[in-house]
């Protein structure tokens, strides 16, 4: 059984990919620069086969090699994560990548025979109607604002219609607040996760200022990972749309405070005339995530709540050739 991944040398992407090699399943990973060093020789001590293709997802032919080996599963995870700032300068490129990269995937998934195509879509396609609603499921209405969330949205119909109009068993989901292991800072994306940016200010030795208590649905890579395997082995699927959390919301004042047992931090909320260190990128928390239908479809339980987050991604962090910070 083969996997490809596109948009593999993501944080997200990567994470998956380790989830898959650890059980044996080859994987191959497509995506526009290769996965840092440290992955690959990581990755190189697992059963499972990697195998790296580099292309852009916008230029169909460059995919075809990704499939030349056949594939069981597609997971689709390339997106420009963009800032309003990039929103203003690049709206074509985002939605090329977002968009129309993930139609040429589905084509080349199509084509090599892929049993089923996974979208990873965001928690942000919610929207405006994210901070409305205090508990979030797949049939809530959304509001997407930025072309980021735009494009998530619509990333979740296009991969429903094809799966009508081709005939192919494709699904989306929509992912929570991730952060963890492999998430570094790369060109395509401009919103680091607060957890990420805790993490980073603590390996650098720099106080941690937070701008207020928050309480979102934070949720561990590696449970994503899990989540996603689910998905890809779970013979029958009655839905195509699913979220992707823990079920639980903590303020990252309290996480930061569990880091703290793990590594030197200096972590406190913003005081008066304290400016924050931390973005949360936005001014309000969004709802949390129902995870109920995916777990009564495929027995999903979370494994990393606050505390087994904090504390393997310190472990991770301290192992020789992990990322810089």
């Amino acid at each position: 059984m083969t996997v490809v991944i596109v948009g593999g040398a993501g944080f997200v992407g990567l994470n998956i990919a380790e989830a898959l090699l650890a059980r044996g399943t080859d994987v191959t990973l497509f995506d526009a620069t290769p996965p840092p060093e440290a992955a690959r020789t990581a990755f190189a001590a697992l059963p499972g086969r990697l195998a790296v293709v580099t292309g852009d997802v916008t230029v169909p032919e460059t995919l075809t090699p990704a499939f030349a080996d056949g594939a069981e599963a597609l997971v689709y995870g390339a997106a420009i994560t963009a800032a309003p700032e990039r929103d203003a300068a690049e709206p074509e490129r985002i939605l090329d990548v977002n968009l129309m990269g993930l139609v040429n995937a589905l084509r080349a998934g199509r084509a090599a025979g892929v049993r089923r195509t996974i979208n990873l879509s965001s928690a942000g396609a919610y929207g405006a109607a994210g901070t409305a609603h205090d508990v979030l499921t797949e049939a809530t209405p959304a509001d997407p604002v930025s072309l980021y969330a735009i494009t998530k949205f619509a990333s979740e119909r296009v991969t429903a219609r094809m799966a009508d109009a081709w005939g192919i068993d494709a699904l989306s989901v929509r992912l929570s607040a991730v952060f963890g292991r492999w998430e570094r800072r790369t060109s395509v994306r401009d919103t680091p996760s607060p957890p990420f940016q805790v993490m980073d200010a603590a390996r650098a030795g720099r106080p941690v200022r937070l701008p207020r208590r928050d309480r979102r649905d934070y949720v561990y890579a590696g449970d994503v990972a899990r989540a996603v395997l689910g998905l890809i082995d779970t013979p029958r699927l009655d839905h195509r749309l699913y979220n992707i959390s823990t079920g639980t919301r903590w303020a990252l004042i309290d996480w930061a405070t569990a880091l703290g047992r793990h590594l030197p931090l200096d972590c406190a909320l913003a005081g008066p005339g304290e400016e924050a260190t931390i973005d949360f990128h936005t001014p309000a928390d969004r709802g949390m995530l129902d995870i109920a239908r995916l777990a009564a479809d495929t027995g999903f339980v979370p494994r990393y709540g606050l505390e087994e987050s904090a504390a393997d991604y310190a472990a991770w962090c301290a192992r020789p050739g992990t990322l810089p910070a």
